[in-house]
C-alpha cells in the first residue's frame, strides 16, 4: 500500500517544517486533532520509510560526490573558474568608488588543483615502488 496523497504532503512539510503538528496542519489534518496526527504519521512504518528515503535524497544532493569533486578540480586547473574580487577605485577630489570584479584564480589555486588532481590519480607518491623480477637463482659457487 503506497502513502496517500495527505501522508505524502505531510511528509514533505515535515522535511520543510522539522515539526510534525504544523507539517499535519499543513497536510490539511484537522487543528484540533493535528499534534496527535503527526505523533501518529511518524510512527507510521510507511511514512517513516518515505521520510528517511526523501532525507536521503536531500542530503545526497547537497554533498559533493568524488566526480564532481574531480570536475570542479579540473575546471579550476584549466582556469574556467572565476573569483569575484571588489575593487576601489579614485574617482577623484578624494572620492572612490568600489566595484565588483571577475578575474581568473591565481596560478597558485590552480597549481594547488593540479596537485590535488595529480594525487587523486596517483601521479604524485613520496615512495618508490620498485617490481622485481626473479631471473634465476643466485649462488655464490657459481662466481668462482
Amino acid at each position: 500500500m503506497e502513502l496517500t496523497e495527505k501522508q505524502k504532503r505531510f511528509v514533505d512539510y515535515f522535511i520543510e517544517l522539522g515539526n510534525a503538528t504544523q507539517a499535519a496542519i499543513k497536510a490539511n489534518y484537522p487543528q484540533k486533532t493535528a499534534a496527535n496526527a503527526g505523533s501518529k504519521l511518524l510512527k507510521n512504518k510507511k511514512v517513516a520509510l518515505e521520510l528517511k528515503k526523501k532525507m536521503e535524497l536531500l542530503e545526497s544532493e547537497r554533498i559533493a560526490d568524488a566526480n564532481e569533486v574531480l570536475k570542479y578540480l579540473t575546471s579550476v586547473m584549466r582556469g574556467e573558474v572565476c573569483e569575484e574580487t571588489v575593487v576601489v577605485e579614485a574617482k577623484g577630489d578624494f572620492e572612490s568608488k568600489a566595484r565588483v570584479v571577475k578575474k581568473q584564480v591565481t596560478p597558485k589555486d590552480r597549481n594547488k588543483a593540479a596537485e590535488l588532481l595529480a594525487k587523486r590519480h596517483g601521479l604524485l607518491s613520496d615512495r618508490l615502488e620498485l617490481t622485481v623480477t626473479e631471473i634465476g637463482w643466485y649462488k655464490e659457487d657459481d662466481e668462482k
